[in-house]
């Protein structure tokens, strides 16, 4: 039997949009909840791959020294805000003083000092890099759910960090007993 959804507290969650959305920055994509509270809300896209440039290609600009300088790191478009500035999600196991413990097995970082870690090999075991992130007035998430713009579901680090890119939508739906191809495209409430 699944909880009733508490809206007040959507950190460590996912949300997964609406297969019949309209059309904008967060069509096809799944989210991850690092922060929710009575100022509003913020995430990261999690399984949209930057193809264009990679994580080395950043940190050669960074004062950054590589163990591997052939070390893979998925970069991810964050979000519509703030998209050079960059967020690492990763593992427990590995936690900073100034990271963001969201409760869920998921820290988040900006920290050089991580980015320096990960390239020496003595950082986090999962991890992946966001380059800017999704943010919700107060009021305005709980009010897009209630709309049926997002479906959500519990966020795990074997959903976050291992899944493969293409199948994390469709995974995060399965934990909600849904198939995405069984979806209608209207939505009521009742």
């Amino acid at each position: 039997m699944m909880d009733k959804l508490d809206l007040n507290n959507l950190t460590g969650k996912c949300l997964i949009s609406a297969p019949y959305a309209d059309e904008d920055d967060f069509t096809g994509t799944l989210i991850y909840i690092c922060l929710h509270n009575h100022d509003g809300a913020m995430g990261f896209i999690i399984n949209k791959k930057i193809k264009e440039f990679s994580f080395q290609d950043i940190a050669f600009e960074l004062p950054i020294q590589f163990k591997d300088p052939y070390m893979s790191v998925g970069l991810y478009q964050g979000g519509p805000l703030e998209r050079t500035k960059g967020f690492i999600l990763h593992s427990d196991e590995y936690h900073l003083s100034d990271s963001l413990n969201t409760g869920s097995g998921i820290i988040i970082s900006s920290s050089l000092g991580v980015l320096q870690d990960i390239a020496s090999g003595a950082g986090p075991k999962q991890k992946m890099i966001a380059l800017g992130y999704a943010g919700w007035a107060p009021n305005q998430l709980e009010n897009e759910i209630m709309h049926n713009r997002w479906l959500v579901t519990t966020a795990t680090p074997e959903l976050v960090f291992n899944s493969n890119d293409s199948q994390k939508m469709s995974e995060a739906l399965s934990s909600l007993g849904i198939d995405l191809y069984n979806l209608a495209p209207i939505a009521g409430h009742s």
